[in-house]
């Protein structure tokens, strides 16, 4: 529980200063996040959708394969994430012109997914239960990229709190890796592939 503690106290400071540097960026409004994206999945099917909410912020849900490992042990299939996400690179990419199209930046923020037994495709947790899902909630940071033909590469790491149904609780982490197209019109900037 202490490293949970440790972990949310870094998010806050690190949003804080994010926040504070954030006031040098001009002008109001969606800058440089899209407003909706929607991402098709190429590599172990699935979608997720971005809604643009603030400047720099957006929520995003989708249904796509991760890994997730805690103490009950490990399971790698599908599972529906829900993210806010805080991109806090975009100025500094732009200042190197590195692209920004597609939400092409960096980001960390609040995380909940949920695995299902039915839909996962190894794992050793089950023990015999056919019957069993849980749920990660915690902190994730995450690398999100998309060049001008629309290929998109989304990868994240995040740590925190697992909620067993028919297994018992821990604390772990999860990767979620994800290459696909954005099937929604983009912004028009320098689109280049980093």
């Amino acid at each position: 529980m202490k490293k949970i503690t440790l972990i949310f106290l870094f998010l806050s400071i690190t949003t804080a200063h994010s926040q504070i540097r954030d006031f040098s960026e001009k002008g109001n409004g969606l800058i440089n996040l899209e407003r909706h994206q929607f991402t098709i999945n190429l590599l172990g099917p699935g979608i997720r959708y971005e809604l643009g909410l603030f400047k720099n912020v957006s929520a995003s849900t989708s249904f796509t394969p991760a890994f997730a490992r805690y103490q009950e042990g490990y399971a790698l299939g599908f599972a529906w994430h829900t993210r806010i996400r805080y991109y806090h690179n975009f100025q500094e990419r732009l200042d190197v012109n590195k692209n920004t199209v597609g939400n092409s930046a960096n980001y960390f923020g609040p995380a909940r997914s949920i695995f299902w037994e039915p839909v996962q495709f190894t794992d050793n947790i089950s023990d015999g239960n056919s019957n069993y899902a849980f749920a990660f909630y915690g902190g994730v940071y995450g690398v999100q990229r998309t060049n001008r033909k629309g290929f998109n590469f989304n990868g994240e790491i995040g740590y925190g709190y697992f909620r067993g149904d028919g297994l018992d609780n821990g604390h772990g982490f999860m990767v979620n890796l994800n290459f696909g197209w954005v099937a929604t019109k983009r912004k028009s900037t320098k689109p280049t592939f980093d």
